[in-house]
């Protein structure tokens, strides 16, 4: 099958191209590099043993979209280009909503026109809100958001799900994560965001490395076993293995599916298994409540299992030994 892959070049995109390309697909990829680099192309390839045709387009120039849908003969899109820093979103939110938005809309206005109708979306749990749960499921609707990110992930499924009722000719998969971490066994690829990381894993491995000076765990008197936050932490890999089990194997129509492990782990507990896994230390302080914060944030990824055969396999001793070998080879 040939597949466009829109954020190709960036940590989940990346990896997502990785085993699409073991099954033998043909993969076009389409990264700006606002949050990548052209460098992860060679190491896709050194990975792969393949060769991949690349586009360094901007989704919202809609010229460059129809370019490639022209030359080529697209038969399924995943979509994961978009910005993503939940913070950034909150003091920039005309960007996010203008560059998120805007793109999506160009990229499903010319599949329409080239007939293309097979669609992946990256989407969020931040989708869910707030809504007092401990594990949250497909059937809970979208709750009350609180950044601009998140709001542009419920804008396009929102999208999606309209253009569905209009036309259900359509096969669209939206695909909620949960907290994507973790690097390729290779240490070839790996999340390596620009600027000082929004996320705790990245932050951690910047630490460990010396880069900064030391990690800020917001809060340690939630409602929790040790007191820190509790998310369910998925390995990139297991997640990218979700989108190619969407492509093989998601009913007709519009669809939706969590993708996380079903378990938390605390904040604490993914320092110190850190610490232990790697044999180095992680200099952490205890900072006030960050707002919006939740105690506790899980899949229910039961969906997946019985109608996509697809479950996480990778454990959390993995995601921060993978990690880390990423990181070194950094340095």
């Amino acid at each position: 099958m040939k597949i466009l892959v829109t954020g190709g070049l960036g940590f989940i995109g990346s990896h997502t191209v990785v085993e699409l390309a073991k099954e033998e697909n043909e993969i076009i990829i389409v990264d700006n590099l606002n949050n990548s680099k052209e460098e992860v192309l060679d190491k896709l390839e050194e990975i792969t043993q393949k060769k991949f045709k690349f586009y360094k387009y901007d989704l919202t120039e809609k010229e460059r979209v129809e370019e490639i849908f022209s030359e080529n003969n697209i038969e399924a899109v995943i979509h994961f280009a978009g910005f993503k820093a939940v913070g950034e979103s909150i003091k920039e939110p005309l960007m996010y909503y203008s560059n998120n938005l805007i793109s999506t809309l160009n990229l499903l206005q010319v599949m329409k026109k080239y007939n293309v109708k097979r669609f992946i979306f990256s989407s969020s749990a931040t989708v869910y809100g707030d809504q007092g749960k401990e594990k949250y499921s497909e059937e809970l609707s979208r709750g009350k958001i609180t950044n601009p990110y998140g709001m542009t992930k419920a804008m396009i499924e929102k999208i999606l799900e309209d253009l569905y009722a209009s036309d259900n000719s359509w096969d669209i998969t939206l695909l909620r994560y949960f907290n994507p971490v973790g690097a390729h066994s290779s240490g070839l690829i790996g999340e390596d965001p620009k600027g000082i990381p929004n996320n705790l894993m990245p932050y951690i491995m910047k630490v460990a490395s010396g880069k900064l000076e030391i990690l800020s765990i917001f809060g340690n008197d939630y409602p929790t076993p040790d007191g820190t936050c509790i998310r369910d932490y998925i390995h990139v890999v297991d997640l990218a293995k979700g989108h190619v089990k969407a492509l093989q194997k998601a009913p007709k129509g519009l669809n939706i599916y969590n993708l996380g492990s079903g378990h938390g782990t605390s904040v604490l507990e993914m320092v110190t298994t850190f610490e232990r896994v790697n044999n180095v230390k992680v200099n952490y302080k205890i900072a006030n409540r960050r707002e919006g914060d939740l105690p506790e944030y899980c899949a229910d990824a039961t969906k997946a299992f019985r109608e996509l055969g697809w479950k996480t396999e990778k454990t959390i001793e993995d995601i921060c030994r993978d990690a880390w070998n990423y990181e070194k080879n950094l340095l």
